[in-house]
């Protein structure tokens, strides 16, 4: 990649993080979708082309226009077949909708539940006018009015409705058993947890009741599914995960041991060195020693 390249990519990842949202075309500037964290932003999609969707446990085989949502905390990959790829991508964090109870409901509803309908069909008329949409999107968010982010808000909340009011891409297999899929979302959703980048963002998702909120089920249901799969409770795996990225922080950065017990989610320094000892039988000092 070019210096010029890198520098764009930097400067978009920036602008992202620090407005909370971004719109583009892809045709235009089709690198900028590889440099946002999925841990952070939701997607919304439009695309035309012939592509394969892998979201959670289902592949769907997609050509023509689709819209396409998708939620951080769901594992999805994209693969392109097309020789050609045109549409628009925005990216936005939750922060970034503000509270109120409309954000709640949308974010809640099939378009970005794990059992949800992320893909829909789009004909040649929506299509034109969801393509309206997002150039306004975009065209607002290089203007000085005062008030764009409320309008771009709006604008995302009129492709959430008009989604809605769709009907569902069914071009799905499901592969898997329900416990083998929750559980490989959950294992997914945990690994997307880390690296840790600074102390100022700490870990969010600590105890199995974290991730089966975010999963949308039971923490009885996921603790079942888990130990059916692996072996061993969801609590042990959020342990040994914690305890891998505690060993590499103490190894390789400079952070002092208060600032990596609160990036890992104690709020004592005390609580985080009893953790430690209790996983690895030596405590956070001796092992950066």
């Amino acid at each position: 990649m070019t210096q010029v390249a890198e520098r764009s990519l930097s400067e978009f990842n920036t602008s992202l993080k620090l407005k909370g949202f971004n719109a583009f075309q892809i045709e235009s500037d089709e690198n900028a979708t590889r440099v946002y964290s999925r841990k952070d932003f939701f997607k919304i999609c439009l695309t035309t082309g012939k592509s394969i969707i892998n979201y959670s446990d289902k592949s769907y085989k997609e050509e023509g226009t689709i819209l396409f949502f998708g939620n951080p905390h769901i594992p999805y990959s994209w693969e392109t077949l097309s020789s050609t790829y045109i549409g628009y991508t925005c990216l936005f964090s939750e922060e970034f909708l503000g509270q109120s109870e409309r954000k709640e409901s949308l974010l809640q509803s099939p378009l970005f539940k794990i059992d949800g309908t992320p893909i829909l069909r789009i004909t040649e008329d929506k299509r034109l006018y969801l393509n309206s949409i997002f150039e306004k999107m975009i065209e607002e968010q290089e203007s000085d009015y005062a008030f764009k982010d409320d309008l771009i808000r709006n604008y995302i909340h009129l492709i959430f409705h008009e989604a809605l009011k769709m009907k569902p891409s069914e071009n799905f297999v499901q592969h898997k058993s329900g416990s083998s899929r929750l559980t490989a979302v959950f294992l997914e959703l945990l690994e997307r947890q880390f690296p840790i980048e600074t102390p100022e963002s700490p870990l969010e998702l600590k105890t199995p009741q974290d991730y089966a909120q975010v999963l949308a089920v039971h923490v009885n249901s996921l603790n079942r599914a888990v130990k059916e799969v692996t072996g061993k409770p969801t609590s042990a795996h959020i342990a040994e995960r914690i305890i891998i990225e505690a060993k590499a922080l103490l190894q390789h950065t400079n952070w002092n041991i208060s600032e990596i017990a609160y990036a890992l989610g104690f709020e004592y320094p005390t609580y985080f060195n009893n953790f430690f000892k209790k996983h690895t039988g030596t405590n956070p000092k001796s092992l950066r020693e």
